[in-house]
């Protein structure tokens, strides 16, 4: 089996944004500042800037899946404004437009996550697109969370509730499933 591969954005937005392929990455430009100056300095379980993650999700997009629509990358860098800051939904909308706001709306959790997960099952395709790439980017490097606990609980849920909606996505089917074996020993 093929080693897992990773994403990392270490060097930051302008390098990812060199290897964005869309007509007009200045809207881009636009989500990452809006995320930026919404998560300011949250950072990660493992003390990461937060910011690392967001631009992950759009590493995996870009370079993973070789995404260009320019609302799914916008989604991908904006997916937890909604989440985890004081930014509501229609900021987002009158700011990003309709569909970016609904892609947001999907991979948003509220209070019941065993709902929010059993409702993925009905999102649509670029909506899952998102997810999947975020989830990839939270259990890439799984192991660097400081809760062993908590690894052995992520791990189980992504593996049953995440994986089953990789199907259908080629690319994400073979990486879930290289993660699947490398990260078995949380099981």
């Amino acid at each position: 089996m093929n080693p897992l591969e990773t994403f990392s954005v270490k060097d930051g937005w302008p390098a990812l944004r060199e290897r964005v392929q869309v007509a007009d990455v200045a809207l881009l430009d636009e989500a990452v500042d809006f995320a930026v100056q919404w998560h300011g300095d949250q950072t990660r379980p493992a003390g990461e800037p937060y910011v690392e993650h967001l631009l992950e999700v759009v590493a995996v997009l870009v370079d993973g899946l070789g995404v260009t629509d320019i609302d799914v990358l916008r989604a991908g860098v904006l997916h937890d404004v909604v989440e985890d800051t004081d930014c509501d939904l229609e900021t987002v909308r009158a700011k990003f437009g309709d569909r970016v706001a609904e892609l947001v709306n999907w991979v948003t959790k509220g209070d019941d996550r065993e709902a929010y997960l059993a409702n993925l099952k009905k999102a649509p395709r670029d909506a899952l697109t998102v997810k999947l790439a975020d989830r990839l980017s939270n259990v890439q490097r799984l192991n660097t969370h400081p809760r062993p606990a908590k690894q052995q609980a992520y791990y189980r849920e992504t593996v049953r509730t995440i994986v089953p909606l990789s199907k259908g996505f080629p690319w994400f089917e073979q990486w879930y499933a290289r993660w699947q074996h490398e990260f078995s020993h949380l099981a």
